[in-house]
């Protein structure tokens, strides 16, 4: 993925300025930011949901505008998981809707689709849940069914927008051991949206610090600290936590 001055605005309001970006095949990038910082508008853009009014996207070495090998991309959107409890479907149902897009809309799903989504499943560790309804699950197992979910088109690229929203500690470790074996095991390349710079920093190869413009981009380790405070906007004091 390839994002060359991009820029996008509300009305008057720019939200990107001049960004410049890229993912290679493989890499593991935290977008991370404060509320308001454009991180969603960005994943819009990347998604071809929006258009930018300034700037190139290619996806896979391809121009956006002329981009449609969409079951390339997996996506789980911010609170993918927030749903009414009651909802009638089981977690095999909700995992075989990943197969949609490689499929075709109005093409039945056969064994081969079925086969995968078991597959998406066993990955994810849920296929002891495939049978049980998905708004019966805890917040951390339906995180993971919907990560399955954009498993199961067999992506190359996974982009997830604020995935650990509303999950307890034990299940955001769970959830980044997931990821890594998804990195390591499938070669997946990641794309995750996060506001919490100290959480990302520990897992991810890339970060990219974005707050209306990219302040920065590169391995974690290479970030530099005494920067927090013009990135975020307002004085900050870094606190270290010795765990």
């Amino acid at each position: 993925m390839e994002l060359e001055h991009v820029w996008f605005s509300y009305g008057r309001e720019p939200v990107l300025q001049d960004i410049s970006l890229t993912v290679g095949r493989g890499d593991f990038v935290g977008i991370v930011g404060p509320n308001g910082s454009g991180k969603t508008t960005l994943l819009r853009l990347i998604l071809g949901l929006q258009r930018p009014q300034q700037g190139r996207i290619r996806l896979f070495g391809q121009d956006l505008r002329s981009f449609r090998r969409w079951e390339r991309i997996g996506y789980v959107p911010q609170k993918a998981t927030s749903f009414n409890s009651d909802f009638p479907a089981t977690v095999q149902e909700v995992v075989l809707t990943g197969r949609i897009a490689p499929r075709g809309l109005f093409r039945p799903l056969g064994r081969k689709d079925r086969e995968l989504a078991d597959r998406a499943l066993a990955l994810v560790g849920l296929e002891a849940y495939a049978d049980r309804p998905v708004g019966r699950l805890s917040g951390g197992q339906q995180q993971r069914v919907f990560i399955a979910r954009a498993l199961a088109g067999q992506p190359e690229l996974l982009v997830l927008d604020e995935p650990t929203v509303g999950v307890d500690a034990a299940a955001q470790q769970q959830f980044y051991a997931l990821l890594r074996r998804l990195r390591e095991e499938l070669g997946i390349t990641i794309l995750l949206v996060s506001h919490d710079i100290g959480a990302v920093t520990t897992e991810v190869s890339h970060l990219a610090c974005l707050n209306r413009r990219l302040f920065f981009h590169g391995p974690p380790e290479q970030f530099p600290a005494d920067s927090l405070s013009e990135f975020y906007g307002h004085p900050v004091h870094p606190v270290a936590h010795g765990h």
